[in-house]
């Protein structure tokens, strides 16, 4: 299973100088609540916003997406 690395995402937002969820869905166009359910762990972005989410804050993909194991997501 795959998870949204919140911690690699949230360095890479705050080098760009976001420090709000608004401007996460400003720079990436996600809405705010689907950011702020990322950003939570209530859910996991679908391949477009993981791609938007990386390209906007210049991340490589797998860098923010880590592979977790099923007993740890669950």
């Amino acid at each position: 299973m795959f998870r949204l690395d919140v911690p690699a995402l949230l360095k890479a937002v705050k080098a760009r100088g976001d420090h709000t969820q608004a401007a996460i869905a400003r720079r990436t166009g996600i809405a705010e609540s689907s950011v702020s359910r990322y950003l939570r762990g209530e859910a996991q972005p679908d391949l477009n916003c993981a791609m938007r989410l990386s390209e906007a804050y210049d991340i490589d993909l797998r860098t923010a997406i880590k592979r977790v194991p099923i007993e740890a997501a669950a």
